[in-house]
């Protein structure tokens, strides 16, 4: 799910309307990329702890894409139909990283 957000955030940042304001499109998309990006990184460095720290980074990062695309509505770089379905992609990826970090420090209190 959070390479289909890397993707609906990188189509909506294409409009037109973004030229006027690549900071915010180009933050936008790499706080999206960064999401995946930091799941998979802390899950190859091979411990639940580096997995948890991942997640917790990528929650972060889920979290800057909120709120720039909130911004992005506010300053008129895309209207709200246009921003509510990738908000809500947003939401359920931060929702599904709290259930999957909570399942993984679960696991850590569990110990091996």
């Amino acid at each position: 799910r959070s390479m289909d957000l890397a993707e609906a955030v990188y189509r909506v940042t294409a409009a037109p309307s973004f030229d006027r304001d690549w900071g915010l499109r180009n933050q936008l998309r790499r706080a999206a990329v960064s999401i995946a990006s930091n799941m998979v990184e802390g899950y190859e460095r091979g411990s639940r702890r580096e997995f948890a720290r991942g997640l917790t980074i990528a929650k972060g990062s889920c979290g800057e894409v909120q709120a720039q695309l909130l911004l992005a509505t506010r300053v008129g770089e895309m209207d709200a139909d246009t921003a509510r379905p990738v908000t809500v992609l947003a939401a359920e990826v931060s929702a599904q990283l709290a259930c999957l970090r909570a399942s993984v420090r679960r696991q850590l209190s569990a110990g091996p």
